[in-house]
């Protein structure tokens, strides 16, 4: 274990770059509590409208990942914030849910056209039967 001049602390690793704690190895914990200073709530707003599901397959297609969220090249050079991912797969799922709301009325509004023009299919059968002769 190395203690920096600064009070950084560096465990399997005298390089801190600049963190307060730097470890190479694996870390065991019973709770970890992250503060955090945003939440993905806003998806919820009524003025939030997420990415239509053309524009987002189009741009899946292209990009290999969801938009906001990091590329394997990003998150393996860089690294990746607990807290920035934990925001941002928050939003996809309440993003998921909006989209799962949206087609549920869809679908919904489709039950009730088909079983309108049900009705109406079997009121022609009464009245365009073949007459016996």
């Amino acid at each position: 274990m190395v203690i920096k001049p600064d009070g950084n602390i560096g465990m399997g690793t005298s390089k801190t770059n600049g963190y307060k704690l730097s470890v190479d190895g694996k870390i065991r914990a019973r709770e970890v509590r992250i503060n955090m200073d945003t939440w993905a709530d806003f998806v919820f707003s009524d003025t939030y409208k997420p990415m239509n599901l053309c524009e987002l397959e189009l741009f899946i297609k292209k990009n290999k990942r969801l938009p906001g969220v990091p590329s394997q090249m990003e998150v393996i050079s860089s690294g990746i914030s607990v807290n920035e991912i934990t925001v941002t797969l928050l939003q996809k799922i309440e993003e998921l849910t909006l989209y799962t709301i949206e087609m549920n009325k869809k679908m919904l509004e489709l039950q009730l056209l088909i079983a309108k023009q049900q009705s109406e299919l079997e009121l022609l059968k009464v009245y365009t039967l073949p007459t016996l002769h």
